[in-house]
C-alpha cells in the first residue's frame, strides 16, 4: 500500500487551472491511497463553501471526497486523535524555530502541519507515502531548514533568526508538487490533450494558480 497526502493549496491549484479530473485518472493506476486530514478538508471544503466566489470549486472538491477520490486517514486504521498529537507537535516545532526578535515567525498552517504530522505516522508503519503541496516554505523546511531564512527575511525584510539545534527527523519527508502530478498524466496519456502544447499550458496555468514551480523547473519538466 502506498499514499498520496494532498494539501489544500495543491487541490486547489489543480481545481482553478481545471486539472480535477486527472485526478479522478490518476485514481484509477495508483497502487494506492489519495489521503487527506480533517484540517484539510475545512480549508479546501468548509470555509470556501461559505464564500460565493469560491463555493463551485469547492462543491467539486467536495464530490472528490464523497466519490471517495480522496480518503481520510481512517480508512488506512489511523485514528483522528492520534494526527491531532502529531500536528500538535509539527506546529510547535515549525512555528517556533524562526523569530523576528523574540517573535517566533509563522512559516505554516495547521492543514500543512497536519499533513507532514500524517506522513510521520505512515513512515512509522512502514507505509510508502509522499506529499503532493505546492507552498514552497513548508517543503524547504523539511528539506533545507535553514534556507527557510532567506525566504523569510526576503518576505519581511527583517533580520530573523533560526532557533532549532536539529530538524534532521524531517529530511525523510518527501514531496512533490501540482506540476509533477500533471506531468506524469502528461506521460500516462492522462490528459485531454496530449499535446506538449497542452501540458506547457497547464503546468503554466498551474504555476499562476499557485504552485511554486520555476519558468526553469517547467522547461526541464518539458524537456524529459
Amino acid at each position: 500500500m502506498k499514499a498520496i497526502i494532498f494539501d489544500s493549496g495543491t487541490l486547489i491549484t489543480m481545481s482553478m487551472s481545471c486539472s480535477l479530473d486527472l485526478i479522478r485518472k490518476l485514481k484509477k493506476i495508483f497502487p494506492g491511497k489519495f489521503l487527506i486530514t480533517k484540517e484539510i478538508e475545512k480549508e479546501i471544503v468548509e470555509i470556501p463553501m461559505k464564500i460565493k466566489k469560491y463555493k463551485l470549486g469547492a462543491m467539486f472538491l467536495k464530490d472528490l471526497i464523497t466519490d471517495k477520490i480522496l480518503e481520510f486517514p481512517e480508512s488506512m486504521g489511523i485514528e483522528r486523535s492520534e494526527i491531532e498529537h502529531e500536528t500538535k507537535k509539527i506546529n510547535l516545532i515549525a512555528n517556533n524555530s524562526f523569530f523576528v526578535g523574540n517573535e517566533p515567525v509563522k512559516i505554516i498552517d495547521l492543514g500543512e502541519a497536519s499533513a507532514v504530522a500524517l506522513s510521520f505516522i505512515l513512515n512509522s508503519r512502514k507505509i510508502d507515502n509522499i506529499i503532493a503541496i505546492d507552498e514552497r516554505t513548508t517543503r524547504v523546511f523539511c528539506e533545507k531548514p535553514e534556507n527557510v531564512k532567506g525566504i523569510l527575511e526576503m518576505k519581511t525584510h527583517k533580520q530573523v533568526e533560526f532557533r532549532q539545534k536539529s530538524l534532521s527527523e524531517f529530511k525523510q519527508i518527501k514531496f512533490m508538487r501540482s506540476s509533477e502530478l500533471i506531468y506524469v498524466g502528461f506521460k500516462k496519456g492522462l490528459l485531454e490533450n496530449n499535446s506538449k502544447e497542452f501540458l506547457d499550458a497547464l503546468l503554466y496555468s498551474a504555476k499562476f494558480k499557485g504552485c511554486a514551480v520555476s519558468s526553469e523547473e517547467l522547461k526541464e519538466i518539458e524537456h524529459l
